[in-house]
């Protein structure tokens, strides 16, 4: 090939590059996703800390977020915050979701200042040590370690075994009991220090999603219906309970003082949907697949079948689980509030319950807020559950 030609080739593929080059500067870029960002109100319940008995921060976000959407709104003896919305409304709906969360309370401190704790609901053993906690006092924060023995320290026997909760301790950097006390209390409670974040999309971790997800729905349930209340025949009170965990204690006094004709309990449920679970024994419920709607003898048949027909007409997704027996949440008690209430449970479906850090599909949220508000609207006067 001659030297003109092979210049020629050269001057082509360089125009050609500079082409490229300029038009692909003045192409447009494609656009970002839109970044997935929490509601507001829900996250300052993920962020408040909250251990059975000791609900005051949870408490004062419900005063700042639910207390102005309210027609009447009350506090009681156990803590619970009652809004109601429609106060002269038939029938009474009562919509229940426990701010309580599982937590640590100081029991003794030893000589060398480690501090040794009870159980503020049920824990899994084998998830406490390793893990940083704030010991919350009057004082302000404490931070501080669970720790036990060390594998190398133990013999092949030992390594087979859970720790037992006296076996494990805090350790809070104190050099003596004098210095630990100084800054803890006994009967403080305390908190896993682990904070809310997405994993993906609108797949969240947290603490303490078991309930402050159910606490949410139901407050933002009475939010939303706030604003459509020339549509509201029912009377509505959203109540945040407390000490759920250990015995549904706040919906108990609660539902007796609400005497409602009608009462749903929003709590978590097992995602049965990952490894080393067998939905022979746990049936399917799945992360994203929408609130899982209770059915059996813990369920009223006519709340049941206008969750079902109103999800349906909304095209919200749904799930459903059996129910067999009196279930562990606050339905429980409301069904059996002074002279029986129709009650229903709705779940939202929940990856690693009772660990530091559970799994939530915030649609499932959202949806559940969807359902609960357009089952409210859908009620008329004498729809009281009796059958």
């Amino acid at each position: 090939m001659r030297l003109s030609d092979r210049l020629r080739i050269i001057d082509k593929g360089v125009f050609l590059f500079l082409h490229v080059a300029a038009s692909a500067n003045t192409m447009p870029m494609p656009k970002k996703k839109a970044t997935f960002t929490p509601p507001e109100f829900l996250t300052a319940l993920l962020e408040a800390r909250s251990p059975t008995g000791h609900e005051f921060e949870a408490q004062a976000v419900l005063d700042k977020y639910l207390k102005p959407a309210a027609d009447e709104y009350r506090k009681d003896a156990l803590g619970n915050r009652l809004a109601t919305l429609n106060p002269k409304g038939d029938p009474s709906l009562m919509l229940a979701g426990h701010m309580d969360e599982l937590g640590l309370q100081v029991k003794y401190v030893d000589d060398k200042g480690f501090v040794y704790f009870d159980t503020l609901g049920g824990h899994d053993p084998i998830m406490i040590s390793g893990r940083r906690v704030v010991i919350l006092t009057k004082n302000g924060e404490v931070k501080g370690v669970t720790g036990k023995r060390a594998i190398h320290l133990m013999d092949a026997e030992d390594r087979k075994k859970v720790p037992k909760f006296h076996e494990m301790w805090i350790d809070i950097g104190a050099k003596s009991a004098e210095e630990a006390l100084e800054r803890v209390s006994i009967g403080d409670p305390a908190v896993y220090d682990m904070g809310f974040e997405l994993v993906h999309g609108t797949v969240g971790t947290a603490r303490a999603f078991d309930d402050k997800t159910g606490c949410y729905v139901v407050c933002e349930t009475l939010r939303r219906l706030a604003k459509e209340k020339k549509k509201l025949k029912a009377k509505v009170t959203a109540v945040a309970t407390t000490q759920e965990e250990i015995g549904t204690r706040g919906a108990i006094t609660s539902s007796y003082a609400v005497n409602p004709h009608l009462g749903i309990a929003v709590d978590v449920g097992h995602a049965t949907d990952h490894p080393d679970c067998d939905p022979r024994k746990h049936g399917k419920q799945v992360l994203g697949g929408g609130p899982i709607i209770g059915r059996g003898p813990n369920i009223n048949p006519f709340i049941f079948e206008r969750l079902v027909e109103v999800a349906e007409k909304k095209k919200i997704p749904y799930q459903v689980e059996s129910e067999p027996g009196p279930t562990p949440t606050d339905a429980r008690a409301i069904q059996m509030a002074r002279q029986g209430v129709a009650a229903c449970i709705i779940s939202i479906p929940l990856r690693y319950m009772h660990t530091p850090s559970e799994i939530v599909d915030l649609q499932d949220v959202e949806s559940c807020v969807q359902l609960l508000t357009a089952f409210a609207l859908s009620l008329k006067k004498g729809e009281d559950g009796v059958w």
